[in-house]
């Protein structure tokens, strides 16, 4: 498994965000619990949002976002991936 930083940058539709806010966040917390997402939350300016996901490949981190309710309801406007190495973190022994 790998880590897989992916910024989500949203349009500027925000009463449709926010009506489909609850699902989306339901669908992240079922992949939370599944151990394939790690982390995730919006910007302070509620432009985009930083998910951290653990996956086996890109494909499988691409599959989880079409399947984000998010992805056929037109919230997000550009999505970046990018393959992260953890290396300084709170519990890392260090």
């Amino acid at each position: 498994m790998a880590l897989f930083a992916v910024t989500l940058t949203f349009t500027d539709d925000d009463e449709r965000r926010q009506r489909i806010r609850p699902t989306h966040r339901e669908y992240l917390k079922k992949l939370l619990e599944e151990g394939k997402l790690h982390e995730s939350g919006p910007f302070v300016d509620d432009s985009g949002a930083l998910l951290i996901y653990d996956a086996a490949d890109l494909a499988e981190v691409q599959e989880l976002l079409a399947n984000d309710p998010y992805a056929p309801n037109g919230i997000v406007e550009r999505v970046s991936i990018n393959e992260w190495n953890r290396v300084i973190f709170r519990d890392a022994g260090a």
